[in-house]
């Protein structure tokens, strides 16, 4: 059962739960969810305060996303939920031949091969034209402003910055990433905490993007200087990707979690590992957070959902397992009965055949939303299309030039997608937007704080604080620094190769807010493993 007591957690709690009434936005960002808040203050719902705070983190966090990568959203809405896939294909002009002929035998990091079309600023405007109240381009004008006018850096930002720009200086060769230091230095140097970092260019495609909802991206002036871009210097993207582009509303999906529905979106994201696990998980009777057989189960449960999401996952309509069969209870047990005393290398299974942010907002009339926005690693590509400050994804990364896989890379296709955004409901009411970013943590995340609600009472604060692992491959597992002795001598007793980690950027950021279905009070917890933070009122 959920608790939303603000102190009720066993360690020394990071921070305490946040409540508030009227309004609540919280992800990453003090400056991107203060721009949230002051939406909502000016009469905005919590849609139209996500994508005022989704263009803001692109100006202030742009080590994790950017205008040219994608986004899903889960949109609460008068007591329905919805689902938003905003991720794009790959350009019609690429394909594995072409990557394996350049002397590839994996998709490339950088450069243009892995850039895929954009779906960031569509999701934008789609959202606000569905389900909006404030004109659009209100939307993109703080963080217009934010950009244009400079913001100091935030110090996990920073931090993220540094070593990107040290990476870029080695790894950055070609003709198009040269502009990547012309628009993301100051002079060759990535901005220390506290510095001033402005981006005009950056401010004024975000006011172009307002005032032609979304339009000049793709088909109008900044489509073209895109398009133009990658045909002087190799890239694959044509004005006819960008032109095509539309984004999906699609169905979530969901599984019962003792009592309460899980939710999220349909392939191609990796979010239905997270349900796959807890399906496993709900067999087994879990009394409290801090034993080794919790930790051990969990960990096989994952690891299990992970062999067969990356076996089979991919576009939907690609796929040839259902998602139905991958979710049934009948398969859940049987990948269940798989969990023993011991560690084992994880393989998929049969079914029956049939860098980036977060944020979470709600308002005071009950609607929520859970959006989560990536260039997938870090800054993305390196490309940045000149005098625009766009940086381009990299999600292209995560196809394979294996013609037998999956995920194998066609023209036109959508990769395997790691964002994920997740909602939580329990019977007809919404208790609320949860998600935890950072790759392949992200459905690890997700488990590990819903379970930390549901099974063992955490509030959203709490649930987050919560120490963390992650299954890295075979039988190795990371654990923060912070799980207790006993737990990692306990797993690696059980075969298990532990890494204690130090540094945790890699163990996910999350955000989380539930509501009160009697009396409307919100209570959000925000990353502390970031510059998390919650603006309410």
């Amino acid at each position: 059962m959920i608790d939303n007591n603000p102190h009720n957690y066993p360690y020394a709690s990071r921070r305490t739960a946040c409540y508030a009434k009227n309004g609540m936005v919280a992800t990453s960002q003090p400056l991107a969810a203060e721009v949230g808040l002051s939406i909502l203050k000016r009469g905005g719902n919590a849609v139209d305060a996500a994508i005022a705070t989704a263009a803001a983190l692109t100006v202030v966090e742009p080590t994790s996303n950017g205008i040219g990568g994608d986004a899903f959203a889960l949109v609460w809405m008068k007591g329905e939920l919805h689902g938003l896939n905003a991720s794009g294909p790959a350009p019609a002009a690429l394909s594995a031949a072409k990557v394996r002929a350049q002397g590839h035998h994996s998709m490339p990091m950088y450069g243009w091969t892995p850039v895929t079309v954009p779906g960031a600023p569509a999701s934008w405007a789609a959202l606000s034209k569905r389900f909006g109240i404030l004109p659009f381009a209100d939307l993109m004008q703080p963080a217009a402003d934010l950009a244009k006018e400079g913001f100091p850096v935030s110090a996990s930002v920073s931090e993220f910055w540094d070593k990107a720009t040290n990476l870029f200086a080695q790894t950055l060769t070609e003709q198009s990433t040269e502009h990547w230091f012309d628009t993301f230095t100051i002079a060759g140097k990535s901005p220390k905490a506290g510095q001033i970092f402005r981006c005009a260019e950056q401010g004024a495609t975000l006011e172009a993007i307002g005032k032609t909802h979304a339009e000049s991206f793709y088909r109008g002036e900044i489509a073209a200087k895109i398009a133009q871009f990658s045909r002087e210097t190799g890239g694959y993207i044509r004005a006819e990707d960008l032109a095509s582009y539309q984004v999906e509303w699609v169905k979530p999906i969901s599984i019962n979690y003792k009592g309460y529905d899980i939710w999220e979106i349909p392939p191609n994201g990796q979010g239905m590992l997270a349900l796959m696990a807890l399906n496993m998980l709900k067999e087994f009777d879990f009394k409290e957070r801090e034993t080794v057989d919790t930790y051990h189960r969990q960990i096989e449960a994952i690891k299990l959902a992970f062999a067969d999401g990356q076996h089979y996952i991919t576009q939907a309509d690609k796929m040839q397992v259902s998602v139905a069969d991958m979710l049934s209870e009948h398969y859940a047990k049987q990948r269940a009965a798989l969990i023993g005393d011991r560690a084992q290398n994880p393989t998929e299974g049969k079914p029956s055949s049939g860098g980036t942010v977060y944020l979470a907002c709600a308002d005071k009339h009950g609607n929520m939303v859970s959006f989560i926005q990536s260039n997938y690693h870090g800054f993305g590509s390196g490309v940045v299309i000149p005098n625009t400050g766009i940086a381009m994804q990299n999600r292209g990364h995560t196809f394979s030039l294996d013609p037998d896989h999956h995920n194998y890379l066609e023209p036109g296709k959508k990769t395997y997608h790691t964002i994920i955004p997740g909602f939580i409901t329990r019977g007809k009411h919404a208790v609320g937007p949860f998600g935890v970013m950072g790759g392949f943590m992200q459905p690890q995340g997700h488990m590990q704080v819903v379970m930390n609600m549901i099974d063992f009472g955490l509030n959203p604060q709490a649930a987050l604080d919560a120490p963390r692992w992650q299954w890295l491959e075979n039988k190795t597992v990371g654990v923060e620094h912070q799980v207790p002795l006993h737990i990692t001598q306990g797993l690696s007793a059980k075969g298990h190769d532990i890494e204690v980690a130090f540094d945790l950027s890699s163990y996910g950021r999350g955000q989380i807010i539930t509501r009160n279905p009697d009396s409307g009070v919100l209570c959000g917890g925000t990353e502390a493993r970031t510059d998390g933070h919650i603006a309410c009122w």
